[in-house]
């Protein structure tokens, strides 16, 4: 039998230290997770206006990894005046972190599913940080359809 050119995982019994996932290679699954159901979500849903609040729900949970990874590298979330586009660029705005990603932590930034952007604030009232959308009618509060779109609203 010839030598396989692809290293087992298994060496004597064991593990190699190599063959888990990084954090950030389990949040970009998450990420991809996120858009596909993005995408899917609109298509099984006959209801716009439902599908455009799950699409919302599923890019603010994206958001909040991305905020969350963010924190692990620097230490704190971005401030209020830095806003998201934290994520995508290096803030030049004080406090400037020191140990940003070179690369980021989201690709772009989306609108919410209303061409809105998505709201954020921290310290936030609702814990370290508040991310909404304004939801169909771009008010604060409402219900059903018309409600904003929150990280907190589970808990």
């Amino acid at each position: 039998m010839e030598p396989s050119t692809v290293e087992p995982l298994l060496s004597k019994g064991r593990w190699r230290a190599d063959a888990g996932l990084t954090l950030i290679e389990l949040m970009v699954v998450v990420v991809i997770l996120a858009l596909l159901a993005v995408a899917i979500v609109p298509r099984v849903i006959d209801r716009p206006d439902q599908a455009r609040v799950a699409r919302a729900s599923a890019d603010i949970a994206a958001i909040s990894s991305a905020l969350n990874l963010y924190r692990l590298d620097t230490g704190s979330y971005p401030s209020t005046e830095q806003g998201l586009t934290a994520l995508v660029e290096k803030p030049k705005k004080q406090p400037v972190p020191r140990n940003w990603a070179e690369s980021g932590y989201i690709n772009r930034l989306p609108d919410d599913p209303w061409g809105r952007p998505y709201l954020y604030l921290t310290p936030g009232e609702h814990g370290t940080f508040d991310l909404f959308s304004l939801g169909v009618d771009g008010q604060a509060g409402g219900t059903g359809t018309d409600a904003d779109i929150t990280n907190w609203q589970d808990e």
